[in-house]
Parts: C-alpha cells; sequence; structure tokens
C-alpha cells in the first residue's frame, strides 16, 4: 500500500495482532486464516505513557492481500476501562514494552488527531489535512460510536465524528471525495467536511495518497431514517392488532390503509426524496455528467444477468423468479436512447440518512464495500440510488415479521399484507419528492427502475443467503410482489403531505 519503508516490527507484536484481528467485528476476513500479518507503516504520534503508534497491518489471506489501520495504544499500567480492549503483553524488543491496546477506545489517545488535523501536521507517511478556511477545536476527547461495524467512528463531544476506514482501499476514498466536494459547493443534505487524514503514496507507488480518516460535522439531535421507518411499521402493525389465524384469507389492504396510522411516515418519505434529488443535482454539477451510449446500457444488462445466474445457481428459491428478473433486464439492454449518467451515492437506504433539525443529511458515500474501488466511483444512473432507497421501504416493512420467528401463519399472511401496503405508500411518496424536486421521474422511467430494483434484490438474496439465512424470506416476499407490478410504484400515487388519499 506504500507510504512508507515497511518492517515486521516486534515479532511479539506481530504475533499479537494476528490473534486479536479476526476477533475484530471491522476485520472483513472473519471466513478464512491469515497466512501472514505484517506491519507495513509504523508512525509514533505520542512518546511517553502512554504512547500512541499508528499501524498499517499488511494481511494476507489466500493470495490476496489487505490493508488495515490500527491506532495502537501502549501503557505500562492498562486502566480497568481499557481492559476488554487490549491486544496483549508487549515484551518491548523493538522499544515498545507495556500493554498493547486499541487505542480508540481511549479519550486520551484521541484528542492529538484533531491537534494534528488543525495543525496540518506531516508525520512521517501521515498528511493531516484541514479543510480551507475551516478551523478546528483542539479541546475535545473523542469516544467510538457503537453504530458501525466496518469502520470506527470517533464522537468529539458535539462538534465533529471522525471515521477512521478500518480496511483501506487505494486512492482517495470515494466517502472524502464525495462529501468534500459537496461541502465546497454548499450541500445542505450532508455534514460539512472539516478535515481528513491520509497515507502517502510510497516511495516509486505514484498515484493517490490513502484515505485514512474523515472528519466532517456531527449532526446533534439527528435521527437514523432506519429506526424512524421501524417505528412508523410497528405503529402501523399495531394500530389493528391482527387476529388470530383467519377461516378465509386475509381483507385487502390499500396503501391509504396505512396513512391511517399515527406514526405516518409518507411525509418524511418525500422529503427525503426532495432531499436525494437536490443531492444528485450537486453531484451533477461537482463531477460533471456524461452520455451512457446503447453500448454501455448492454453491458450494464449483461453483468446484472451474470450476478442472477450466480445467485440463482446457489439459491434455487429465486429460480422461479428468474425469467421476470431477466426479462426486466433484456429490456434495459434493448433501449437505444443514450442516458445521463453522474456521480452517485452507490449504497443507499434507510440506514445511510439521518433526519436533523434541519431536515434530512445523506452519509457515507463510499458505495457498496464488496465492489472493486473504481466500481464505487465509477459514474451511473441517479435512478439506481432511488431502486436502492424502494428497496430499503420493503426491508423496513418486513423486518419486525422476519424478526418474530413465532407468528402464527394467519397472523403473518396479515401482516405481510400491512407490508405491503406500508412499502407501497412510502414508495410512492419519496418517488413524488424525488420527482418534484427535479430528479428524473421514477414512473417515467419505470423500466430502468424495475430492473435495478431487480439487481438489488438479488444482491441481498445472495446476502442473506450467505449471512443471514432467517432473513432471505424478506427479499424473496418483495421480489415475489415487485415481480407482480406494473411499474416501481404501479399505479399508486402520492398527493402530498397534506393528503393521505392515493389514486
Amino acid at each position: 500500500m506504500g507510504g512508507g519503508a515497511g518492517h515486521g516490527g516486534d515479532p511479539s507484536l506481530v504475533r499479537l495482532l494476528a490473534g486479536w484481528l479476526p476477533r475484530q467485528r471491522w476485520f472483513g476476513g472473519k471466513d478464512a486464516p491469515i497466512d501472514d500479518l505484517a506491519i507495513g507503516t509504523a508512525t509514533e504520534l505520542r512518546t511517553g505513557d502512554p504512547g500512541l503508534h499508528h499501524l498499517v497491518l499488511d494481511v494476507r489471506q489466500g493470495g490476496a492481500t489487505e490493508h488495515y489501520q490500527v491506532l495502537l495504544g501502549v501503557r505500562r499500567d492498562l486502566p480497568e476501562r481499557l481492559r476488554p480492549h487490549e491486544i496483549g503483553l508487549l515484551a518491548g524488543a523493538a522499544g515498545i514494552a507495556g500493554h498493547a491496546y486499541d487505542a480508540v477506545h481511549d479519550p486520551e489517545q484521541t484528542r492529538p488527531l484533531l491537534a494534528h488535523m488543525a495543525g496540518e501536521s506531516v508525520i512521517g507517511p501521515l498528511r493531516f489535512r484541514r479543510t480551507p478556511g475551516t478551523g478546528i477545536r483542539t479541546d475535545l476527547d473523542g469516544a467510538p460510536s457503537t453504530a458501525e461495524q466496518s469502520n470506527t467512528s470517533l464522537v468529539f463531544g458535539d462538534a465533529y465524528m471522525c471515521k477512521l476506514f478500518r480496511k483501506l482501499t487505494p486512492g482517495v476514498n470515494p466517502d472524502l471525495e464525495v462529501n468534500l466536494a459537496l461541502t465546497r459547493a454548499g450541500c445542505e443534505h450532508v455534514p460539512a467536511v472539516h478535515g481528513w487524514i491520509e497515507l502517502a503514496p510510497g516511495d516509486g507507488a505514484g498515484g493517490e495518497p490513502v484515505t485514512l480518516a474523515l472528519l466532517s460535522e456531527f449532526l446533534r439531535s439527528a435521527a437514523d431514517g432506519w429506526q424512524l421507518a421501524l417505528t412508523s411499521v410497528r405503529d402501523w402493525f399495531a394500530r389493528q392488532p391482527p387476529p388470530g389465524p383467519p377461516s378465509g384469507p386475509p381483507a385487502a389492504l390499500t396503501p391509504d390503509d396505512a396513512g391511517a396510522a399515527g406514526g405516518d411516515f409518507a411525509a418524511e418519505a418525500e422529503r427525503l426524496g426532495a432531499a436525494t434529488a437536490q443531492v444528485h443535482r450537486d453531484l451533477a454539477d461537482a463531477f460533471g455528467v456524461t452520455a451512457a451510449p446503447a453500448e454501455r446500457l448492454r453491458a450494464l444488462a449483461a453483468g446484472m444477468n451474470e450476478q442472477l445466474d450466480a445467485v440463482a445457481e446457489d439459491v434455487p428459491q429465486l429460480r422461479p423468479h428468474a425469467a421476470a428478473v431477466r426479462a426486466a433486464f433484456a429490456e434495459v439492454a434493448a433501449a437505444g436512447a443514450e442516458l445521463p449518467f453522474q456521480r452517485v451515492h452507490g449504497d443507499f437506504h434507510l440506514g445511510q440518512v439521518m433526519r436533523t433539525d434541519h431536515g434530512w443529511v445523506l452519509l457515507d458515500f463510499e458505495g457498496e464495500p464488496a465492489r472493486a474501488p473504481a466500481e464505487r466511483r465509477a459514474p451511473g444512473h441517479p435512478l439506481r440510488d432511488v431502486a436502492g432507497m424502494l428497496r430499503s421501504f420493503e426491508y423496513a416493512a418486513r423486518f419486525l415479521i422476519a424478526s418474530d420467528g413465532n407468528l402464527a401463519p394467519g397472523t403473518a399472511d396479515m401482516l405481510e399484507l400491512r407490508a405491503q401496503a406500508w412499502a407501497e405508500r412510502n414508495r410512492a411518496a419519496f418517488c413524488a419528492g424525488y420527482a418534484a424536486a427535479g430528479g428524473p421521474d421514477p414512473a417515467a422511467h419505470a423500466a430502468l427502475v424495475r430492473a435495478f430494483e431487480f439487481d438489488k434484490a438479488v444482491y441481498e438474496i445472495r446476502y442473506e443467503a450467505r449471512n443471514r439465512p432467517s432473513w432471505l424470506p424478506v427479499p424473496l416476499r418483495s421480489l415475489e410482489h415487485l415481480a407482480g407490478r406494473h411499474g416501481p410504484i404501479s399505479k399508486v400515487r402520492f398527493r402530498g403531505p397534506g393528503h393521505r388519499s392515493m389514486e
């Protein structure tokens, strides 16, 4: 990965890290043994007791090498509060002696990060950056948030959130690249960037520096979009508790019925759609728009079919829907018109948005973690993000059903109808807000949105089959429902927050 001379370091430290790393929830290689671990770079950020060292670990598994960053703290006496985060006891063969631990959990050790960004320090291969025209406070200690798994975010009072990218990828991280561009554009729907940390390219490596951390505005009084949606679903399910197993099929429900619940989410879904359209416009202004010819669309559809074939091979439950999915992809491949492609979010769902006092804010522009860096930074059609959010409404609608494995069949059927009604209402509201705010109208591009939704659903099915088999019915049920619709929002139209009727 570059950034200074690599070295093996203290053999005892390497051995301790090799045993500690697989137990961390952000480590991505839990399904395979570590073949080799070396310390690629080691930079001392603080001398004395406690000491602080920045490490980049080169981890080889199955012929491939991944890179992870660790803030290593060293104390001769480890306080009880830090015992759960201990890596092990170092004998001092490399001049480091004492208890080694993950220093992100030590507030005393996180404050130097702010000081170095404020001063734009350069320490060995590490470069600390500050957004031009921005001041950074240096009197705050950071504490890790419990909300993330693939990265670690440090909260500094009510001022900053510092995301440490645990698994490093070559070049500038899309989350920094996009957020910095939107900050410079004055976009009100992203947290402002205050600074970042990067690793200089290694000698002779060329290319871009590697993003290590992103410091951005802390969102005060913010509520998680996923949790807000679940609260609405819970209220809708509880409004009229479903009866026991019915003697006949449950009565049909409409999206209008879902709007009668006290926790109706549709107005927020509409506002979220409008915020998404604004961010897409700002992304187009910042990064430009290119015309994707017919060949690009055929290649896009071919990639979707490749994923479908692979997942259908592994998950037999998908096969009954494969023909409908392929037909949707074929419709996109047959389209002759050019489409505008631009930078997009890339992994858009309710867990990536926060509701603040001033409106919706979009987070985490890294793209789908399983994709290569070049793919995550490549332009796409903005309706891919729309499809991702529509899929998220489907998930939110069925989360409570999937979480309760003791539902009687009749109750489960009734709740599935309620889930469909809730999802339809909020999908329609989101699309209405998106189109009204200037985004491409999903109803006018039904075939494209449908293909993007199917592609995302197939991705979800593969993920659930591999990681959460008990959740597999969630994307399968919604895929079956989606296959029966004539468009991404069917004939449902949302009339706005002041109206609860649909047509």
